[in-house]
């Protein structure tokens, strides 16, 4: 503890002792119960994070009235007391464990998953924000549109505070130790606060005063309800991001008028959903970056700050404790990475923390967005009883794992904890697969955080490695069962043209670091020269990557992609900047070196010819252009499958993962790898779809058997 003794200090939040100054950020895990009603997998996940060692733990966005506003489909609810029993043992899961907990209450308005169509609103306007929980359903082929929202009577505005001042009584009957009011990034709170969002004319719009009526109303009404000295934390952006929005001085304002009131505390985030970039904060934002702001604001106050956004390391969160930049760390998404970085920095193990790479694939596009139960891409084991009590199998296999990307390595650590004896292949001279090209690209260095961690978890449990080794398929023979994790590799589609090959090079001979004394890859690497203008034939992560970081060099790029939208199925936040970096601009409070030329994005476009330093393309509209290009850089994909097939014919035992079954992204290689090494057993059987089945009823297993 010596080495973090400002992180691990107690801190008081009006009468609530918190043991130490890390506080888990409320983040809605849409895991309860379809009617708001806390769930085995709340009280799981709770748990697990009490486990860990966060001083205080916020549950995330329950909604004071689920019938007006539901964040998400599964979210929780507080708008009855027949929700006071499911809370009450949701607190005791963390009181076991030595925490304090809070619940955010958030009326999401404008933003709510349920109703589809929320008439709760501020003001009128029409909401056109595709990456948020509450775009507007777009279906297969239907254009995506905005929804209508309309201002709210000053009726049903004075009956929503009583509603949120009911549901914080309801959260201490259970036993929490406080409520926050969520009053950030747009939603119902944050709203009237809003300059740019409210446009009212009556005493809850125009002003300041106006303007921060609703959320004082809110805290009177608390205070009467629950006694004065309950604690109330309010989360607010201090910058909203937007033309006409709130900044840092009225967020002063905002902070001293929170204390006045009674506030224990304020939360500080930034942006409204109009401005995503600044409040998701993908892999292109540093760790620290709105530190200034918290600053600024603790000047102000007496009462503590919490600052949160991309908070990774034990070290830098310990420093700003220790200067007195903010009173509490929050961690939200890195907690999802790892509901252990807690104790694990109290133990000097900081080595073992999962950094979050603020990917935003398992716990914000596939899974909140898509109105499913939150997940991590780098961590399986998230929200997921079934990683919990993993036993030591006393009839261990031998394994052979023919690649060693994420899924090899992920099935390999698992299995090796459980016990079997894994043997991992590599044709090339490092682990890493298909991320390790993430090095190259500008951002994206956070993914070597995970390639990083999952090599030396590889290392440190001595698994049998065989670097610049392709196994024959009379090598794979002396093992039980072969995973197969050989990822997806590149292809030059036909054209109806002639194709010059000496024009066309494969996205991975480009997405090639050729750093020096790299610690996992002392050398041997090459990468393919490419000229001056160059043609990214193709879509997904691998244009995307390749496209950025051929700009980013100084080529003048055009990317050719037969789809209607570039790159549709990659994080939607993070091409949401990356376009911005296409147009020579930057995505809020970001200050990139600008590409030197901008970045041409031809849509529902195809290459019909390559050769003599030209290329023939094709619109969906039959218009042709002829461009001059030096090099066409190759980004479709398809699973890498050959091996595959040899090794089914000679009748292995083969299960197939990652992106050798489909080109996929991160979050899907690890959790396939992930389940075969949980799921593997001694007296495993393998289905007809060439998966393994354990957990059988017992008179079907002996059926199997005779």
């Amino acid at each position: 503890m010596g080495k973090f003794e400002h992180l691990f200090k107690p801190i008081k939040i009006g009468n609530m002792e918190v043991p130490n100054r890390i506080c888990r950020l409320a983040t809605d895990t849409s895991s309860s119960h379809t009617d708001g009603e806390v769930s085995e997998n709340d009280l799981y996940t709770y748990k697990e994070l009490a486990k860990g060692g966060s001083g205080l733990i916020i549950v995330g966005a329950t909604s004071p009235e689920a019938e007006t506003g539901k964040s998400t489909v599964t979210c929780m609810v507080a708008d009855g007391d027949e929700y006071i029993p499911g809370l009450a043992k949701l607190a005791d899961t963390m009181h076991d464990y030595g925490a304090k907990c809070a619940v955010q209450l958030e009326h999401p308005g404008r933003q709510a998953a349920l109703p589809r169509n929320p008439e709760i609103s501020a003001s009128d306007m029409v909401v056109d924000i595709p990456w948020s929980q509450s775009y507007k359903i777009s279906y297969e082929e239907e254009g995506s549109t905005g929804k209508g929202v309309e201002e709210t009577p000053i009726e049903k505005v004075m009956e929503i505070v009583d509603l949120f001042s009911e549901a914080a009584w309801r959260v201490k009957q259970a036993g929490f130790d406080a409520v926050e009011l969520h009053g950030a990034h747009g939603y119902l709170i944050s709203q009237f606060m809003s300059p740019y969002l409210n446009s009212r004319t009556d005493r809850y719009g125009g002003s300041f005063e106006n303007r921060m009526r609703f959320p004082l109303e809110i805290i009177h009404s608390i205070q009467k309800k629950c006694g004065e000295d309950f604690p109330i934390i309010v989360r607010y952006s201090v910058d909203e991001w937007v033309p006409g929005g709130r900044e840092l001085p009225e967020s002063i304002k905002v902070a001293k008028r929170f204390e006045e009131a009674g506030v224990a505390a304020v939360d500080l985030s930034q942006c409204v959903q109009e401005s995503p970039g600044a409040g998701f904060d993908p892999m292109y934002y540093q760790e620290g970056w709105t530190m200034h702001h918290a600053e600024k604001i603790k000047e102000e106050v007496d009462i503590p700050v919490i600052i949160s956004h991309s908070l990774r390391n034990p070290e830098y969160c310990e420093e700003v404790l220790k200067e007195g930049k903010t009173d509490m760390v929050g961690l939200a998404r890195q907690l999802l990475a790892d509901p252990y970085w807690p104790i694990k920095a109290k133990f000097g193990k900081v080595e073992e923390i999962r950094k979050c790479i603020s990917c935003l694939t398992g716990c914000w596009q596939e899974s909140l967005t898509a109105k499913k139960e939150v997940q991590c891409a780098i961590n399986p084991a998230c929200y997921d009883k079934s990683f919990a009590n993993l036993e030591v199998d006393d009839n261990p296999v031998d394994i052979a794992i023919v690649g060693g990307g994420p899924a090899g390595m992920e099935a390999a650590r698992f299995a090796t904890t459980r016990g079997h004896n894994a043997t991992i292949f590599e044709k090339s001279g490092e682990l890493g697969g298909a991320i390790l090209g993430c090095c190259l690209v500008p951002g994206k260095d956070k993914m070597k955080w995970y390639a990083d961690w999952i090599r030396r978890q590889v290392r440190k449990l001595d698994i049998n490695i065989k670097l610049n080794h392709a196994p024959s398929i009379e090598e794979l023979k002396e093992f039980d069962i072969v995973l197969n994790a050989t990822g997806a590799k590149s292809y030059v589609p036909e054209v109806p043209g002639s194709i010059d090959q000496d024009m066309v090079v494969n996205f991975e001979k480009v997405l090639t670091c050729v750093k020096e004394n790299c610690e996992y890859y002392p050398g041997g690497r090459e990468m393919a020269k490419v000229g001056e203008k160059v043609i990214v034939w193709g879509d997904h992560y691998a244009a995307a990557d390749t496209a950025a970081f051929l700009a980013s060099i100084g080529k003048d790029v055009t990317i050719v992609t037969e789809n209607s939208t570039f790159a549709s199925e990659v994080e939607m936040i993070h091409m949401y900047v990356l376009r911005k970096r296409f147009d020579q601009e930057d995505a809020e409070a970001l200050n990139s070196k600008p590409f030197k030329y901008p970045v041409d994005v031809k849509e529902d476009s195809t290459v019909l010819e390559i050769k003599d330093g030209e290329v023939l393309i094709e619109d969906k509209n039959f218009n042709r252009q002829r461009l001059k290009i030096d090099d066409v850089v190759t980004c479709h994909t398809k699973p890498n499958t050959e091996f595959l097939e040899e090794m089914s014919a000679a009748g292995l035992n083969v299960v197939n993962v990652g992106d050798s079954v489909e080109p996929r992204n991160l979050h899907a290689a690890v959790r396939e790898g992930a389940l075969f090494g949980k799921n593997i057993e001694g007296d495993t059987f393998m289905n007809p779809n060439h998966s393994i089945v354990n957990d059988l009823p017992l008179d079907v297993e002996e059926q199997l058997r005779d």
